[in-house]
């Protein structure tokens, strides 16, 4: 996948931030950077290596369970707002 696809399917992501996670996952070998020089500009495409395919099941699994309980956990960030917004002055506890 080339880097303005990952950062369309990354919406609100900045180009700062996707650059320095893609690093870190081509550091830690989940990742592989490939360079095409012979096109201008130089084409960059990035795929998963074998041991970052293999969280590929827990990150979907992490991703259904977000799904399946985000009102949930949004009806528990607006209680927990509405508690705690008397004991905030100023924005700090």
């Amino acid at each position: 996948m080339r880097f303005g696809e990952l950062k369309r399917v990354c919406e609100g992501i900045s180009q700062k931030m996707l650059t320095q996670t893609l690093r870190k996952l081509e550091r830690d070998g989940l990742l592989m950077r490939t360079l095409f020089a012979d096109t201008l500009p130089i084409k960059t495409e990035y795929r998963l290596t074998k041991l970052g395919e293999s969280l590929l099941p827990i990150v979907r699994a992490a991703k259904s369970w977000a799904e399946e309980n985000l009102h949930q956990i949004e009806a528990n960030r607006v209680l927990y707002d509405q508690n705690n917004r008397q004991h905030t002055v100023y924005g700090k506890f």
